[in-house]
């Protein structure tokens, strides 16, 4: 595991995770926080994401905000938000420059299916990460269930089963594992 998980992912909790494309992408609204690798390796394939893009966001030099935070939990230290443009179409309107209108599926997304790659393979840690958050001791948890269950097409929905969120979001805690070994080794 890249991050250890907080107690809280033992309990249980009834919620599910979103339910796209009904959602159409709402967690994209304000983009996401980019590690520097990550930025590298996103631009590295520019030439399968930029084609399905709209005009306005085929130009891979303007695909991140130049500001820029520390970030002990990325690869590189270093994190960059990707640039967020008007998007009428969106529940919120706005989203990451990687949303595809109308429906909101996510370019990298796309590019990397189309690759024949795990549709997660060029996405931002945080954005697999989202919903689950990093608490402040450096552990992987839930963010703000009620802020995620009231927000439109949110994140969480409720159910009437509690599970464990480990359970829950067990995709998701799998590929950051693996992801997280890749860089460890070097691959």
């Amino acid at each position: 595991m890249p991050l250890p998980l907080s107690p809280r992912m033992d309990a249980e909790e009834a919620v599910a995770c979103c339910d796209f494309p009904a959602c159409r992408g709402t967690c994209c609204a304000y983009g996401v926080w980019t590690g520097t690798e990550e930025i590298a390796r996103i631009q590295r394939h520019a030439d399968i994401i930029r084609p399905l893009l709209p005009p306005e966001a085929q130009d891979p030099r303007t695909w991140f905000s130049a500001e820029t935070e520390d970030d002990p939990h990325v690869p590189g230290g270093v994190v960059q938000r990707t640039r967020v443009l008007p998007r009428p179409e969106h529940p919120l309107g706005t989203a990451c420059v990687f949303w595809l209108p109308p429906d909101g599926h996510c370019a990298l997304q796309k590019a990397a299916e189309a690759q024949g790659w795990h549709p997660w393979e060029l996405k931002p840690f945080y954005c697999v990460l989202h919903p689950l958050d990093v608490d402040a001791e450096g552990r992987i948890t839930l963010d703000d269930v009620e802020a995620l269950l009231t927000t439109p097409g949110g994140c969480l929905r409720a159910t009437d089963q509690p599970r464990p969120l480990k359970e829950i979001f067990a995709a998701e805690l799998a590929w950051l594992s693996r992801a997280e070994t890749r860089f460890r080794s070097g691959g």
